[in-house]
């Protein structure tokens, strides 16, 4: 994880890196969803941010 508490956003906005404390809440927050909902989603669907926001809109 980053030491760098200045970022707070993504670099690659097209993946999810769920390794990144800043990316999670980045994304959790974007997609209005928990931590484990938002690793879940990433473990079933990949990485990918279109998949990962196809995969909310359908559950």
């Amino acid at each position: 994880m980053s030491d760098d508490t200045r970022i707070t956003e993504p670099h690659d906005k097209k993946r999810i890196n769920i390794g990144q404390s800043y990316e999670v809440n980045y994304w959790k927050k974007k997609f209005g969803v928990s931590e484990d909902e938002l690793v879940a989603a990433v473990n079933k669907v990949g990485t990918s941010v279109d998949e990962v926001e196809k995969y909310f809109k359908k559950n």
